[in-house]
């Protein structure tokens, strides 16, 4: 089966083994089919020699978290997430993975209002306590969203899909932070309404590139900076320009930042705080530790605003979010999820603080206090932490 994948990216891997402790399906099954050494040697039988794809072969491809801990570790700059992106695509093309209820259910996401309309019912259900857990929806998924306002004209906030369905109030608190530095800003809303980033995880390539040439276009009608808080979004924003290979792609994802990234260069512009009473563990998402490479900022822009800082010992290794893998994967995203919690559990943290949807969902539906930065700051700034928060 031809893969699609560049021959030169797919060669540049020498299997020197290097990745294998960072890649966290490895690290929780033990299995080397399931590390990106033997991923990749998987996609060079089945593209180079024809090997059959068995289950066993689209097994080891769909287990991949495609966290990308792997491309900071290796010596060769082997761009996995290419390889792995690609590889998923061409099994979806040819009926291999990715069922049609989960591609139905993407398509969703380009329809911001039918997914506003379907989450109320989810959120009541969420409340009777009939939706199970382990999908990790938030304890109190708003059944009635307050609209975001716009405050100047200075820069966009990408809000996103589920994002703003089901965290809008970390939006607002984003919101309030940005507006306390003296910039306006504008909430993209329905007009921007997926990124494609689950897409693309999914294989489904089509459907990414139709959602970011729409982002595209209806972004482009200035060139005002592009903020986002959600690092899986932030991701596959900056990665536009790779994934259309157009001069208005490279030029859309120059404009894109991470709001940490951005208010890390603006710290002197807001009001000095009230010093939340709290040690606070930074979770890095892998999509702004491992694509974005940002992280730093998270902790500089929260160092002011909390009593303590304390870190991880595991290098970032992924806690199993994945965007829709922990529901794909629930075995391995909880795995993943445990290793991550006795992490945690040795830094011994109020509460953990975590710059992506997913992460927090995933971390709370495994009875971890967890929260977005921004909302932390926003406490700090403009009060309402002891309504909102459990201190151990």
């Amino acid at each position: 089966m031809d893969l699609h994948v560049d021959a030169d990216e797919l060669n540049a891997c020498i299997q020197c083994g290097l990745c294998l402790p960072h890649c966290p399906t490895y690290r929780v099954s033990g299995d080397e089919l399931l590390s990106p050494r033997g991923r990749i040697r998987l996609m060079r039988e089945v593209n180079d020699h024809d090997v059959p794809v068995t289950a066993e072969v689209v097994d080891a491809f769909a287990t991949c978290v495609q966290c990308r801990g792997c491309e900071p570790a290796c010596p060769s700059g082997v761009p996995y997430g290419n390889l792995i992106e690609q590889t998923r695509e061409a099994l979806v093309d040819n009926g291999l993975l990715t069922s049609k209820i989960l591609a139905r259910s993407l398509s969703l996401l380009a329809y911001p209002r039918l997914l506003r309309a379907l989450s109320g019912p989810l959120a009541i259900a969420a409340r009777l306590g009939v939706v199970p857990r382990r999908f990790g929806l938030p304890r109190n998924l708003p059944i009635r969203r307050k609209p975001l306002p716009t405050s100047g004209h200075d820069l966009y906030l990408f809000t996103g899909c589920v994002m703003d369905a089901w965290q809008r109030d970390v939006h607002q608190a984003t919101l309030r932070v940005i507006a306390a530095t003296g910039a306006g800003v504008t909430p993209t809303g329905d007009a921007a309404p997926c990124c494609g980033a689950l897409h693309s995880h999914a294989g489904l390539g089509a459907a990414a590139r139709q959602r970011a040439e729409a982002t595209i276009r209806a972004l482009s009608v200035d060139d005002r900076p592009i903020l986002v808080n959600s690092a899986g979004c932030g991701a596959a924003l900056k990665d536009y320009g790779r994934l259309l290979g157009t001069p208005e792609a490279h030029a859309f994802a120059s404009r894109v930042r991470d709001v940490h990234e951005w208010l890390a260069d603006r710290m002197e512009t807001l009001p000095a705080p009230t010093v939340l009473p709290v040690s606070v563990a930074v979770q890095d998402p892998c999509h702004l530790r491992h694509v974005q490479r940002v992280h730093p900022a998270t902790r500089q822009v929260l160092a002011p605003f909390v009593d303590q800082l304390v870190e991880l010992d595991d290098d970032g290794l992924c806690c199993g979010a994945g965007g829709a893998y922990s529901l794909l994967q629930p075995q391995l995203a909880t795995a993943m999820r445990q290793r991550k919690g006795d992490a945690i559990a040795r830094a011994n943290p109020d509460l953990v603080a975590s710059a992506n949807p997913g992460c927090v969902m995933h971390l709370s539906a495994g009875q971890i206090e967890a929260h977005h930065p921004m909302q932390l700051i926003d406490w700090a700034l403009h009060g309402g932490f002891e309504r909102r928060v459990t201190v151990r």
